[in-house]
This record gives structure tokens, C-alpha cells and sequence, in this order.
């Protein structure tokens, strides 16, 4: 249903760093590098990071939020801790959700620009 998705970011290079590091664990990566765009995927690009000098102020109630496949638990995992890592925010631990459903295993995080991000996987991964 969806072809791609973009987000404005304040800071590119953060950004980067960032997304390079918590993407990896979930086969995602980096596939278009430009000075104003950052596009991320596993076949295409799927996700853009867009510099901006005034990105969409992200909040808790905005309803605002963006799941990010996983191919394993230890995948989800290694997702949340690269984020804390590289200065998200905890907004759940790894583990399972089950008033999400019977096989639901997922992290939450808030990104340095304050979006909300999670990894997910059936807890049968």
C-alpha cells in the first residue's frame, strides 16, 4: 500500500549515523547518499530522511509513528540497543506484546529528532 515514506530531520549526518546503525540489525541500509536525502531499504529505498529547517514537531499524542520489520528477537533487540546507543530515547524494551497479539515481540524508541520508532517481529522468529 505504501511505495515510501520521507521525514524531515534537522541534522543530516546525526541522522545517518543514527539510522545506519539501528537499521543494520533489521537488513536495512543506506541505498541513496545525497548531501539533501537520505534513502533507506533492503531492495529500494523505502524510508527518506530529508534535511529540513523546520521539521513536522513530532509528539506523543500526534499519533505519529513508523514500524520497521524485523527478521528476528535478536534482531528487535540489537534495533533498540543501537538506538539508545546512538541517543534515542527508551519508549519500551524488548519483549512481548501480547495485548498486541499472541506472537507480537517488539522495541520502542524516540529518535533524536523525537519520532516515534519501533521493531517488530512474530515472537515465533
Amino acid at each position: 500500500m505504501i511505495n515510501h515514506i520521507s521525514i524531515g530531520v534537522s541534522d543530516l549526518a546525526r541522522s545517518k549515523a543514527f539510522y545506519d546503525a539501528v537499521l543494520a540489525p533489521l537488513d536495512y541500509r543506506c541505498l541513496s547518499n545525497g548531501a539533501e536525502a537520505l534513502g533507506y531499504g533492503a531492495g529500494s529505498a523505502v524510508l527518506w530522511l530529508l534535511a529540513v529547517t523546520r521539521p513536522v514537531k513530532p509528539g506523543s499524542n500526534s499519533g505519529l509513528h513508523i514500524c520497521f520489520d524485523a527478521p528476528n528477537r535478536n534482531s528487535v533487540e540489537a534495533f533498540h540497543a543501537k538506538a539508545i546507543e546512538h541517543g534515542a530515547r527508551d519508549n519500551g524494551k524488548p519483549g512481548p506484546r501480547a495485548d498486541y497479539g499472541p506472537d507480537y515481540f517488539a522495541a520502542f524508541v524516540i529518535d533524536p529528532d523525537g519520532y516515534r520508532l519501533e521493531a517488530y517481529c512474530s515472537s515465533k522468529s
